[in-house]
């Protein structure tokens, strides 16, 4: 169940960025509310599964799958540039992410 509201956190966190960078290109309610209630949802989730997963490993996989889904998202869906150092970063992320999870 915790890891179920981990990656719950975690695609909220990236809607709520995604929304984040449409609100700032064009204030509207539609955006406003992607952009707040993807960040309020991905807090409720993220504080939940501390009752299943310690912190540490809850926090740090919530911030990866967030960092790397956000840039994958708007790099694929909001015309930021795909170049092969973004790529590799985004590699260097996960392969980072499960690094912590396989060590803890």
């Amino acid at each position: 169940m915790g890891w179920l509201l981990v990656l719950l956190a975690a695609v909220a966190e990236v809607a709520g960025a995604a929304g984040l960078k449409l609100y700032s290109q064009q204030r509207n309610f539609r955006y406003g509310m992607l952009y707040i209630g993807g960040f309020g949802a991905s807090f409720v989730f993220l504080y939940s599964s501390f009752r299943f997963l310690q912190l540490s490993i809850a926090y740090i996989v919530w911030v990866g799958i967030g960092t790397a889904g956000a840039v994958l998202i708007n790099m694929y869906l909001l015309g930021e540039s795909k170049n092969i150092g973004r790529m590799i970063s985004v590699g260097v992320i996960i392969v980072g992410v499960i690094g912590l999870k396989v060590f803890s």
